[in-house]
């Protein structure tokens, strides 16, 4: 098989893309968690209390299912080469993420009633902002694997699976910040 340097090219501008998308949702995500963090300094007692709202056991549940469900995408990472063996996988990790939307979409609706306390208004406005964005970053995940299990490519699989891990990355760091500090 001879080498094609414009096929190279591509995959090189492909990986460049993909890591150029990454760490803007790195940064993004950085920005609202930092954001978070000093103002849960300057009102201590707000955040404290605000806290009390939460229901930690429900972020706990979603961690874990996020967890599994990158277990899964790493499944088929490891399949890659064999794309009929892909399909599974991807389907369970989306299916695991609708799951995650789902308990979200529950807490929220405990929660929501505590936005509108002036007290509590600031840490729920940066709460929901911050849960909000990664809730939307899930459910899109969720999408794309079912669209990738639908048609596999091995690039694709590549690129979900690094998606969704950072997906899983930002979970893990905000779980403890928002729910445990």
């Amino acid at each position: 098989m001879a080498f094609d340097a414009t096929t190279h090219k591509d995959a090189d501008d492909d990986q460049l893309l993909l890591w150029i998308l990454v760490w803007s949702e790195l940064v993004a995500f950085g920005i609202l968690i930092v954001a978070f963090v000093i103002l849960s300094g300057f009102h201590a007692e707000a955040f404290d209390l605000a806290r009390l709202h939460l229901r930690p056991g429900l972020a706990a549940a979603n961690t874990a299912i996020l967890l599994v469900s990158g277990y899964q995408v790493a499944l088929a990472m490891r399949r890659r080469d064999e794309l009929s063996r892909v399909r599974r996988p991807l389907v369970i990790a989306a299916l695991l993420g609708f799951a995650f939307v789902a308990v979200k979409l529950f807490e929220y609706w405990g929660e929501v009633r505590y936005a509108g306390d002036a007290t509590l208004n600031t840490f729920f406005e940066l709460y929901f902002l911050i849960t909000g964005f990664h809730l939307l970053h899930v459910l899109f995940g969720g999408v794309a694997l079912l669209l990738i299990a639908w048609r596999p490519a091995r690039e694709n699989i590549l690129l979900i699976a690094t998606l969704w891990h950072v997906i899983d990355l930002v979970w893990l760091v905000m779980f403890p910040i928002l729910y445990l500090a």
